[in-house]
């Protein structure tokens, strides 16, 4: 019995295994199953996410952070590891690195666009 209890203490006490993120960054190209689906432009500061050669949305580097524009549209604000919607917080970057294996800003934005159903 103090065998089994000490086994089951381990099991309790072992890490979890990570979640895998359904997205992955590999250079400019953002894939799911090895399969392409989003390009990564990057000018200076500014990235900007495109699908079939169409613009999605950018991150355009302003003041401390990153505006989220879709269509010259700000939805959210990237600064200090947050995502801000109205000024509120909306989730951080670390939540959207959990589903987007990618850099912070690039992940924070593929987030947002997510979120307002623009990927």
């Amino acid at each position: 019995m103090k065998k089994m209890s000490i086994l089951l203490a381990a099991l309790l006490l072992a890490p979890a295994p990570a979640l895998a993120a359904d997205y992955k960054c590999h250079g400019n190209r953002v894939e799911k199953s090895g399969s392409t689906q989003y390009t990564v432009r990057t000018s200076g500061a500014d990235i900007t996410i495109e699908k079939g050669g169409g613009t999605r949305g950018r991150a355009v580097k302003r003041g401390g952070g990153h505006a989220v524009e879709v269509g010259g549209s700000t939805q959210a604000t990237i600064e200090n590891g947050r995502i801000y919607k109205g000024g509120s917080t909306w989730a951080t970057v670390s939540d959207a690195q959990r589903v987007y294996d990618c850099p912070d800003i690039v992940a924070a934005t593929l987030w947002v666009l997510a979120q307002k159903g623009q990927l």
